[in-house]
């Protein structure tokens, strides 16, 4: 079986996917707690068993005399195309992804991702050993068995803190749920709503009445007639008998 550990077809688009649903352990906020000595010490102890087990798998790997092996040409040539894909890993992609872990320790992510960068390489490794087994000599098949048992080893540990972390993760969720639900649930006797009184007893005010406004008398028209003379008539006078 033939894989490349390229990680550009591989492992990216799952790791891609874990990095899109989990926040990036790049820049940790600064009120984050620290990390605590613990769990700082078992990681710096599987990445320096890990870093031990890289280099043996480079040593042994150089030592193969793969075109000595007595196959047919095909099964050479993928041999010596996965380990050049195992080299370039263990040269490349490995150490910048125990960098990123230790710069976070805690990082689901980052351990996530170590753990299926270890996953890819352990069946590519494998797959070598096997056929080492098949047709190269005895000590270098023992050597490659033996490098093959330490990255299972690590691998396997990888897992179980993977597993450790996203159980730490999920009981801190839960915890802030609680407290968040207890802070609501105070909040609430606390405060008593608001009331509004309305108190009945109290008249309403009545609304002023508005005087309809007294009907206009219209003038008489003018009279054209003259106006009586109002001199009076002479005095009658009283001639004696």
């Amino acid at each position: 079986m033939k894989l490349t550990l390229g990680f550009g077809l591989i492992l990216y688009p799952v790791l891609l996917a874990a990095q899109n649903a989990v926040p990036s352990p790049t820049k940790p906020a600064e009120t984050s707690a620290p990390v605590p000595y613990s769990s700082v010490s078992q990681v710096n102890l599987l990445l320096s068993q890990l870093e031990q087990n890289s280099q043996a798998i480079q040593r042994d790997l150089s030592e193969l005399r793969i075109d000595k092996w007595k196959t047919d040409a095909n099964t050479k040539h993928g041999s010596q195309a996965d380990v050049a894909s195992i080299q370039r890993n263990l040269q490349t992609a490995l150490p910048a992804i125990v960098a990123e872990l230790q710069k976070s320790p805690e990082s689901l992510p980052s351990t996530f991702k170590l753990f299926r960068n270890l996953d890819a390489l352990y069946d590519v490794f494998a797959s070598v050993t096997e056929s080492t087994g098949a047709f190269g000599t005895r000590g270098e098949y023992q050597a490659l068995q033996n490098d093959v048992n330490a990255l299972e080893s690590s691998r396997r540990m990888f897992a179980d803190r993977m597993e450790t972390l996203a159980d730490a993760k999920e009981t801190e969720l839960t915890k802030l749920r609680t407290d968040l639900q207890n802070a609501r649930t105070t909040e609430k006797v606390a405060i008593p709503p608001k009331k509004t009184v309305v108190d009945d007893t109290e008249p309403l005010p009545k609304k002023p009445v508005k005087k309809k406004p007294a009907p206009k008398v219209p003038k008489p028209p003018a009279s054209t007639a003259p106006a009586p003379d109002a001199t009076p008539p002479p005095a009658a006078s009283h001639a004696p008998q």
